[in-house]
């Protein structure tokens, strides 16, 4: 993936917001925050993301979650002990996916940039995103 378009890293687009504390054992040898550890992070940011927009409520009832594709742009380099903060917001609604972007900081610096395309599964089949996350997602989308 290209280097992302620079309207996406700007923070105020995203309308979901989160502070992940860091961990003196994610650091690497460079006494940078490893990769993984940012991988992780993204990881911690759409779980909380679904839980606040209501997405993981909406897919409760017997329906499940998949990550269809995942792209990770690491762009800065983040350090133990400064917390990271991570933006988010979907970016694109379809029948039975949509996509979320999530955006890392670390004291006003961006560090990371990542796009995740989510599917919405029942009985091992792509299912129709549930009404009640259509209804609410609108409040959770990147601004433009």
């Amino acid at each position: 993936m290209a280097k992302p378009d620079p309207a996406l890293l700007d923070p105020e687009r995203y309308p979901f917001r989160c502070e992940i504390e860091t961990r003196f054992g994610d650091l690497d040898v460079n006494n940078h925050l490893n990769n993984v550890a940012l991988a992780g992070m993204v990881e911690e940011g759409r779980v909380r993301f679904h839980a606040a927009s209501g997405f993981r409520a909406a897919v409760a009832d017997g329906h499940a979650a998949m990550i269809a594709s995942m792209a990770i742009e690491y762009l800065g380099q983040a350090f133990y002990p400064a917390p990271i903060t991570v933006h988010g917001g979907a970016a694109a609604i379809g029948r039975s996916s949509y996509a979320l972007e999530l955006l890392l900081e670390q004291q006003g610096r961006v560090v990371v940039f990542a796009r995740s395309v989510m599917v919405c599964m029942n009985q091992g089949h792509p299912a129709p995103l549930p009404d009640s996350f259509r209804q609410s997602v609108a409040e959770w989308m990147v601004r433009s």
